[in-house]
């Protein structure tokens, strides 16, 4: 039986397993989807490649499994950042500075790998509606503000946050960046609802 590095087999496959996804992400922020391949995961855990296709599949399976576990994380942060906040402008505020910390960490960087890459249809599709429920909090504080086009709004402020994101990610500082954004967005929201402030 193979040396285990843990307490139990469970323990230590669940390790490898651990292992070979951080692996994955770490290619796919490095290199994009095309770097990815079985042989290249298992190099980079200090594993053989064999080993990789005891836990996954194929790559289409590490690919759908790195976009079910990346989201979960930032997901969390994003529902702690927005707790006990009633006040629609300040939700906004907190998914922006959040959304540009957690891009400033690289969460960012591995979600536009795998939107820029051929992915699965299955995938995809699972991406699109992974980042449609991460959006969905500032989609209802726009909402909450009263404005004529919710949708639109929502749209615009994404595309504000999208543009923050790219700026973080091109080096640019995550807190001067956000107080950037969070202005803009304050003077373009407060002449559309009363709410707004």
């Amino acid at each position: 039986m193979p040396k285990i590095s843990a307490a139990t087999v469970a323990e230590h496959h669940a390790r490898q397993r651990q292992a070979l996804l951080d692996a994955a992400v770490e290619i796919l922020r490095d290199g994009g989807l095309p770097a990815l391949t079985p042989a290249a995961v298992g190099r980079r855990a200090g594993l053989a490649r064999s080993s990789v296709y005891q836990y996954f599949g194929s790559v289409a399976e590490i690919v759908a499994t790195v976009v079910e576990e990346a989201f979960p994380p930032a997901d969390r942060e994003l529902a702690d950042a927005l707790a006990g906040i009633d006040d629609p402008i300040g939700r906004i505020d907190a998914y922006v500075t959040t959304t540009l910390r957690l891009g400033a960490a690289g969460a960012h960087r591995l979600a536009m790998a795998l939107a820029g890459g051929d992915l699965p249809e299955p995938c995809r599709e699972r991406l699109a509606e992974l980042h449609q429920a991460q959006a969905a909090p500032l989609a209802a504080a726009v909402a909450d503000l009263g404005v004529a086009e919710p949708d639109l709004v929502t749209a615009l402020v994404g595309g504000v946050v999208q543009a923050a994101l790219a700026r973080v990610d091109a080096g640019g500082d995550a807190d001067a960046t956000a107080t950037a954004a969070l202005d803009l967005l304050h003077r373009g929201l407060a002449g559309m609802a009363p709410s707004a402030g």
